[in-house]
């Protein structure tokens, strides 16, 4: 993991000193308009996840293969309207709204195509990653990731030794790492799960099955993706690509600590499914209290040094640091947190199946901050009100989400908030203000001085999630898998 992180964070590096910050907004910018279309994919990604989970925890193998082709050939039709949307409405949008330098619209036309074909490669792997995390075989993902971050290196010496046109050779090189990720998980599910045998199948209750789950599920993929995205050609629209520049290093850093809760929730998120499919409640129960606890501990963890030096780490990090990049980075950190909070309960409600109002009403609730965004935009605020609002609205969303649970399945709310809320919010609060305090009447501003607040803040973290954010139990559980990967790494060493 660390060395997954620290290739990509210095390949955004490389990327922006050589791209120069208006060419590397720009490709920031244009592949968020592709992305925009896989809102349909990503409708499809939980639901593989969810079906495959379900199946296996039933224990019926005829029936997860017969999942397999239907979502398979779902996909395809999907491919086929996103493609058709991409090349008509997306690219009059890219000619006609975006704010783009004229010089660079050919080379922005050129990331575009090559983001729209790795998107659809990207779609192809979804069925096969479902099947991996429904198996819960999570060692392939630090494999393939290690294979993925040196290709993005190698990527990087290209970019550098090559006189080609650097926004149109990075868009060329991008793609080209896409396809061979495809084909490593392609292959590797095909050799290992017998299911991931794509023979094209027809069952018309299954696939209105799986469609019906996933056509109320369309909400909060839609609201996600406009989130993430659509907030980035609003940014463009009204800033240009040079603000689009500072928010995709802001979203670098995000999708770096993002890596921390997610590779342990993903492990998880299976065994949730599984619980409620095997009737096993307080198991199911516990798994989301703890899953929460731990994935935004880990999180925390990393979080914490940024918000507090984020000016220094960004300092440290790149040459050129885009403007507005400092405030972006600490506001989405703070977003990303509360996203994840949530992350146990979301899973917990897919499992269940009963997704409609859920989806309805925190997707809908979700699709507001793209027409709050544009109004606050228009009266002439900054760009950063923006992710104010994102803030905001995840806030209101949680609450959202935690009340919608309860409609769906046996959950004690006044458990939830005792054991998880209020626990985490004091952990977050002693974790920030000691550091805080100790940044501002202590400590200068001197590079020394910063690596020690770093230091800090991270001990200061770690000893207030062993004091106040764990159980006995929960600790000696710690303590029991850290002194069990020691013991391994001492025999390893010896």
């Amino acid at each position: 993991m660390l060395l997954t992180m620290g290739v990509s964070l210095y390949t955004v590096r490389v990327v922006l000193k050589t791209m120069g910050v208006v060419d590397y907004g720009i490709y920031n910018v244009v592949g968020s308009i592709v992305t925009m279309f896989s809102f349909l994919s990503n409708t499809m990604s939980s639901a593989s996840q969810r079906f495959f989970a379900f199946e296996i925890g039933q224990g019926n193998r005829d029936q997860l293969k017969r999942t397999f082709s239907t979502t398979m050939t779902i996909y395809l039709l999907i491919a086929l309207v996103i493609l058709l949307f991409a090349e008509t409405v997306g690219l009059w949008f890219l000619n006609n709204k975006l704010a783009i330098p004229a010089d660079r619209m050919e080379a922005a036309h050129w990331v575009y195509q090559f983001s729209i074909l790795s998107l659809m490669m990207t779609m192809f792997t979804v069925p096969y990653n479902a099947a991996i995390i429904a198996h819960e075989n999570m060692k392939v993902y630090a494999y393939v990731s290690i294979i993925e971050v040196l290709l993005k290196l190698a990527i990087v010496y290209l970019l550098v030794l090559f006189s080609f046109d650097k926004l149109e050779l990075y868009g060329i090189l991008t793609f080209s790492v896409t396809c061979i990720v495809t084909l490593i998980y392609r292959t590797y599910c095909q050799r290992r799960f017998e299911e991931c045998r794509f023979l094209f199948y027809w069952d018309k209750q299954l696939f209105n099955k799986i469609l019906s789950y996933s056509g109320w599920n369309l909400f909060g993929a839609l609201s996600s993706v406009g989130k993430n995205h659509g907030v980035n050609i609003l940014i463009n629209i009204f800033f240009g690509p040079a603000v689009n520049a500072a928010r995709g290093v802001a979203y670098q850093v995000q999708s770096v600590v993002l890596n921390f809760g997610n590779n342990f929730f993903t492990a998880v998120r299976p065994q949730i499914i599984k619980s409620y499919a095997s009737d096993k409640h307080e198991e199911m129960t516990q798994l989301v209290f703890q899953s929460t606890k731990f994935s935004f501990y880990l999180l925390f963890l990393l979080s914490l040094p940024i918000l507090l030096e984020a000016r220094f780490v960004l300092g440290l990090w790149l040459e050129e640091v885009p403007a507005y990049s400092v405030t972006f980075i600490r506001l989405i950190v703070i977003d990303t947190l509360l996203e994840l909070l949530v992350n146990p309960i979301v899973t917990l409600n897919q499992a269940t199946g009963k997704v409609k109002w859920y989806q309805i009403v925190v997707g809908g609730t979700r699709l507001l901050c793209l027409p709050i965004a544009y109004l606050f935009l228009r009266l002439g605020f900054g760009a950063e009100i923006v992710f104010y609002i994102l803030i905001s609205n995840t806030v209101v969303c949680n609450m959202l989400r935690v009340i919608m649970i309860k409609r769906a399945v046996e959950f004690s709310i006044a458990n939830y908030v005792r054991e998880v809320v209020l626990v985490l919010a004091l952990v977050s609060i002693i974790s920030y203000i000691i550091p805080k305090l100790i940044q501002e009447y202590l400590i200068g501003r001197s590079p020394i001085e910063s690596l020690l607040m770093l230091f800090i803040s991270s001990s200061c973290c770690m000893l207030t999630i062993a004091v106040f954010g764990l159980r006995k139990e929960e600790r000696t559980y710690v303590i029991s898998i850290v002194s069990t990967k020691l013991r391994k790494r001492t025999k390893v060493l010896v």
